[in-house]
């Protein structure tokens, strides 16, 4: 203790004696300078569209993908595997995300610009006016950040993207460097030569968005070429079969056991290359263009990291990695991202950044709608009091594994009421009532013994044989099996006490009615058509 006090001492009269020389004319600088304060942290936030995050290797070691950025990102930073967006009313799930991601507020209580797309009546005090100015962009040019934007152009939230600083914007989903991801890299690059032209220092908020890897997946030759996979375009014949094109994912089935509840669904019935088949060549050569776009992404986000380090940036760079929501891609049937099944609710989410230790991996549990108050937590602002979501920073910094117990999500973008779905632990329900209760179906899973939500048609020979991943008898929607009752009760009450608190406006079959009346419709889902 006494060596300890002594050691202060001596290097306060260091510095006293240095500041006089100073003063004197005898020295250019002091002997020990005053400890710098750290300057605030930068922020890269990339988010890609229609991505699972069962489609990179931080998730799936077995995945065909070759995203060498991303993985590097992954082993540098933290790898969360609870990440998901928390729905949509509407079948572009990409707008409530987007709007959830840039807002920080829940799904249903989004402003009604949006709302009142879908309902005639929806309830207009469940979210303040003008929103916009607490969202993303605005709170980091009221914070003194410089803020940057570069994205596809639609589904998104309009009034919060027009206040970025500097925009960019276009639809590219192309197959060449000016028609697809590299015309998104080069808008930020020449940003980043912009600063270093003018020298500017003010700490900097970029979002980074792709169109990619969203259908039409136009991938790039060379790409293609690799996955075994061409830009099919004829909908009146499969694409050639090629035995590099990446397998069948372990979940594929040839169609879902019952429909989903949206008739017509353009992501079911239209997406060019798929249509509405979904034999095995087929989805192969889908997978393989999801491949090539979502490569080429990667290599785009390595030139971006690139001039940043270069720049002397990185270190002092938070670099988030997410997508808007998954996709399904053949898995349990489905083309589109209009479910809950764990390959689409769920989203990849990785973020490398100052004191986040190399390697992590956390439960998180965490929604897209929780990234405005994580961003302001890392960047000590004040987070606006419209903001619902919750910082995950603790989670990131290892100190807590999950932000909550439990997770909601809602799908409702067809037919009414839709799906449900609720998480607790291992344990996930998911709930069907479509198509005017023509459609009403639970599923229950163990995720720790059934992580691919393996149901009963998967066991079929045919099935198996087409995926080589032969189920384990046990794996099976477990929701009418009697030893699991009361594990569904539990469950179900849980779902409906998160659809009490988040103002969800619709009941399931089985649920009490709560006196609601559930909001009108602006434009009803049009009825199937005729086969």
């Amino acid at each position: 203790m006494l060596h300890l006090r002594f050691h202060a001492a001596f290097l306060a009269v260091l510095m006293r004696l240095g500041f006089l020389l100073l003063g004197l004319g005898l020295m250019s600088r002091p002997l020990l300078a005053a400890p710098a304060t750290p300057s605030r942290p930068n922020f890269l936030f990339i988010i890609v569209d229609d991505q699972s995050p069962f489609d990179l290797k931080a998730y799936n070691s077995k995945t065909t993908l070759e995203t060498p950025v991303i993985d590097r990102l992954a082993a540098q930073g933290m790898t969360i595997d609870g990440a998901h967006h928390m729905g949509a009313f509407i079948g572009g799930v990409c707008t409530p995300s987007r709007h959830m991601v840039m807002s920080g507020r829940t799904l249903w209580h989004l402003p009604a610009t949006l709302t009142s797309r879908v309902f005639a009546d929806y309830r207009s005090d469940l979210c303040p006016p003008g929103l916009e100015q607490n969202t993303i962009p605005a709170v980091f040019n009221r914070a003194g950040y410089d803020t940057m934007r570069t994205c596809k152009i639609g589904n998104s939230y309009e009034a919060a993207n027009q206040l970025f600083q500097v925009r960019k914007d276009a639809s590219k989903n192309g197959p060449t460097d000016e028609t697809g991801s590299a015309w998104h890299a080069e808008r930020v690059l020449e940003y980043l030569a912009d600063r270093t032209r003018s020298g500017d220092r003010d700490p900097f908020l970029i979002y980074f968005g792709f169109t990619h890897p969203h259908d039409p997946r136009n991938g790039k030759p060379e790409l293609l070429q690799k996955y075994g996979a061409v830009n099919h375009t004829d909908p009146g014949a499969p694409p050639p079969a090629n035995p590099h094109a990446p397998p069948l994912p372990p979940s594929y089935l040839p169609e879902h056991p019952f429909a989903h509840g949206h008739p017509n669904l353009r992501d079911e019935v239209a997406v060019q290359g798929v249509w509405e088949r979904r034999d095995a060549v087929t989805m192969r050569n889908e997978l393989g263009r999801h491949h090539a776009c979502s490569e080429n992404i990667d290599i785009q986000i390595g030139r971006v990291l690139d001039r940043l380090e270069a720049m002397g940036e990185l270190d002092n760079t938070y670099v988030f990695y997410t997508s808007d929501h998954g996709i399904a891609i053949g898995r349990h049937g489905l083309q589109g991202k209009q479910n809950l099944y764990e390959h689409t609710w769920r989203v990849p989410f990785i973020v490398k950044g100052p004191r986040i230790k190399a390697g992590m991996r956390a439960r998180g549990n965490i929604y897209l709608l929780d990234v405005l108050a994580t961003l302001c937590d890392l960047a000590g602002i004040a987070p606006p009091e419209s903001n619902e979501g919750l910082s995950f920073r603790p989670v990131l910094e290892g100190r807590r594994d999950v932000v909550r117990e439990v997770v909601y999500g809602a799908y409702c973008g067809g037919t009414k009421p839709g799906i449900r779905s609720v998480k607790r632990g291992d344990w996930k329900l998911i709930k069907y009532d479509v198509l005017g209760g023509q459609v009403r179906e639970t599923q229950l899973f163990n995720l720790a013994e059934n992580p691919e939500e393996f149901l009963v048609e998967h066991h079929a020979v045919a099935v198996r044989t087409l995926t080589g991943h032969p189920p384990n008898p046990d794996q099976v929607n477990l929701a009418r099996d009697p030893r699991y009752a009361g594990r569904r009760k539990e469950m179900e009450a849980l779902l409906l006490a998160e659809e009490h608190r988040l103002h969800d406006p619709y009941r399931m079959w089985d649920q009490p009615g709560d006196g609601l009346t559930p909001p009108k419709e602006a434009l009803p889902v049009r009825p199937a058509k005729k086969k």
